[in-house]
């Protein structure tokens, strides 16, 4: 009996392995984005392919290639899945006023905000068409659920925006219901649509929850220590939006009197890059990246972990590394 000997991949392999199934994504997305309405199409295909590495429908992909199985249904899923983050990135941008994602202008900045709400309106409700397709009442169940809990957490997070007093719990909660929940759904449905166990579908259930709690736990760091180019989004801009993401609630636990006044005022004003250089010596002082990395490198082992029950293959060694990646990377 052969010994698989796993070794770590990187993006580029990972998106060499699974180039086949992803062009079929690709194109679905593309075909699904056809509209009657000029706004709509020219809108859709600036956001859709402003150059994202399309992590959410890639682990779609991954885990169904890891069972052995990829059809249109897994397709399908995969899209819908990217048709529903990519709404959430519309309306995000307008409620943060944001104006960088991924290098480029964002949508609200180039069309405006009203035109990216309603076509952020359009993806969602045509990845629930896409969905009705499926005919799998469990898939419309949880899908249905995942969508409407994101929206709440955007709302969560909204309510706890320049509050000082945020938890560190409360936190991890709201990156749960606005990031963790849709890779959970990602992974999870590829189990249902394949009908596998109840030990599968949770082994992945458990892999994208956790995955996606590593990658906005990274996200939180590199709004610290990453540049533009790197990041695609301006550096410190949820320290100008007053959110009391994970490294600023562990620096006011942890810094001085003086240090946790500062990041207190800050988070209440909204005014953070006034005082960009004494926040990221309090964050340096307090090793507070070094925290919240250190709590998204446990997110990825725990999603590493899930993964025993998932008979190993290059693709289960592709998911492996996009943990590793979640939790390590820089842009």
């Amino acid at each position: 009996m052969a010994i698989w000997t796993f070794r770590t991949m990187d993006i580029k392999t990972i998106q060499r392995i699974s180039a086949t199934e992803m062009n079929q994504v690709n194109k679905l997305i593309t075909e699904q984005l056809s509209s009657d309405v000029a706004l709509i199409n020219q809108l859709g295909f600036y956001i859709i392919n402003s150059g994202g590495k399309r992590i959410r429908p890639l682990i779609t992909v991954l885990a169904a290639k890891a069972l052995g199985i990829h059809d249109q249904n897994t397709t399908k899923l995969a899209a819908i899945i990217e048709f529903i983050h990519t709404a959430t990135l519309l309306h995000d941008d307008v409620v943060d006023d944001s104006d960088l994602r991924r290098g480029k202008k964002t949508a609200n900045a180039v069309f405006g905000s009203a035109a990216s709400v309603l076509v952020g309106d359009f993806l969602y409700t045509r990845s629930f068409q896409m969905m009705t397709q499926l005919r799998n009442l469990k898939v419309m169940d949880i899908l249905s659920s995942a969508t409407n809990i994101i929206a709440e957490g955007e709302v969560l997070q909204l309510m706890n925006c320049n509050d000082p007093d945020t938890t560190e719990k409360k936190y991890m909660d709201i990156i749960y219901f606005k990031t963790a929940k849709l890779f959970e759904a990602a992974t999870q449905l590829v189990a249902v649509l394949g009908e596998q166990s109840e030990e599968i579908e949770t082994a992945l259930l458990n892999y994208g929850k956790y995955l996606g709690t590593a990658f906005q736990l990274t996200d939180d760091v590199m709004d610290y220590n990453s540049d533009a180019s790197e990041m695609g989004k301006n550096t410190g801009d949820d320290l100008a939006e007053g959110k009391p993401t994970l490294p600023l609630l562990y620096a006011i636990q942890h810094g001085n009197k003086k240090q946790a006044t500062l990041i207190k005022e800050a988070i209440k004003k909204g005014n953070g890059m006034d005082h960009f250089d004494e926040i990221m010596q309090a964050l340096h002082d307090t090793n507070a990246l070094e925290y919240a990395k250190k709590r998204a490198l446990e997110e990825a082992d725990k999603a590493i972990k899930a993964l025993v029950i998932i008979p190993d293959s290059e693709y289960k060694q592709a998911l492996i590394s996009l943990a590793h990646i979640a939790a390590d990377r820089k842009s």
